[in-house]
């Protein structure tokens, strides 16, 4: 497939149904609240949260979404999310490498996250950008009940 042209920019309120959407869509991400997402876009969240969307430059609208919270020298994603239109097609790395950067100027050096054992389509994409196993936490998902491993990458 052809790479999705996607325009990374800050996620607005203006975002927030596609964004929806698309979590709903998506068996293996995060169905949050719409006051969660609200959450992330309020500037005195703490912790200090940033999100960004990618926009189909060509058709227009949300194609995927990221959000990660940032605790002094780390930052945790919480997510990252991709239309099911735009998977495999560079839409995710478009997303990690923009939010990477803003991680840097945000002067973060290591990036955490936790994923379902079972999701090695995840798990091939994080390693693929640097991402190592750290740990492993039993039983941390449910529906269905299953481990989550943690995975780091430094930022340097």
């Amino acid at each position: 497939m052809n790479p999705v042209p996607a325009r990374i920019r800050p996620m607005t309120s203006a975002d927030l149904d596609r964004v929806m959407a698309i979590a709903g869509s998506l068996q293996d991400a995060p169905h949050w609240p719409l006051a969660a997402y609200q959450a992330a876009l309020h500037p005195q969240s703490v912790p200090r949260r940033i999100a960004l969307a990618a926009e189909d430059a060509v058709a227009g609208g949300v194609v995927g979404f990221a959000v990660a919270s940032v605790v002094g020298p780390q930052a945790d994603l919480e997510t990252i999310a991709v239309a099911a239109e735009g998977q495999r097609r560079g839409v995710g790395a478009g997303l990690l490498a923009a939010l990477v950067e803003e991680l840097k100027l945000a002067q973060v050096d290591e990036v955490l996250l936790e994923v379902r054992a079972s999701n090695g389509q995840a798990l091939a994409f994080y390693r693929r950008r640097g991402f190592s196993q750290t740990g492993r936490r039993p039983r941390y998902y449910a529906d269905p009940v299953e481990d989550a491993l943690l995975l780091a990458r430094r930022l340097d």
